[in-house]
């Protein structure tokens, strides 16, 4: 009976570990984004600006996607990874910018640490009513 009770111990911690380390990307904690203004461009005909605040939890990966957008961003908070497809890999911190146009594919999207939050201001030129991310596979 104790062998028992020990041997299972053994089998939940076990399983613990390996479910805390293999799980899947799914069940990591997602950016959070708000939006702070929305407004229509009148001199831009279909166009609208729209800025949003993007904060990346601890060991944040964003996945593959593209804006359809000129995209704007100022880090306010922590540092960030961006890469666009034929772009360098960028680290930026507090203060630093970085710009995507409505080509690019933004390959890389994550928090440069696993232990603080980073976040951001998103400033985006694009068709009016358009999503603001489109994923890329």
């Amino acid at each position: 009976m104790k062998k028992t009770a020990l041997l299972m111990t053994i089998g939940a911690i076990a399983a613990s570990v390996l479910v805390t380390q293999w799980a899947p990307a799914a069940q990591q904690a997602q950016a959070e984004v708000k939006e702070l203004m929305t407004r229509e461009l009148t001199d831009l005909p279909g166009k609208e600006g729209k800025m949003i605040t993007v904060t990346y939890p601890p060991g944040y990966v964003g996945a593959i996607h593209r804006h359809d957008a000129h995209a704007f961003v100022y880090v306010l908070e922590g540092s960030i990874v961006m890469q666009v497809k034929g772009g360098p890999e960028q680290t930026l911190g507090v203060g630093q910018t970085y710009y995507e146009n409505p080509a690019d594919i933004h390959l890389v999207g994550r928090n440069a640490s696993d232990t603080k939050p980073a976040q951001f201001v998103v400033v985006l030129v694009k068709n009016k009513g358009a999503p603001v991310t489109i994923p890329v596979r």
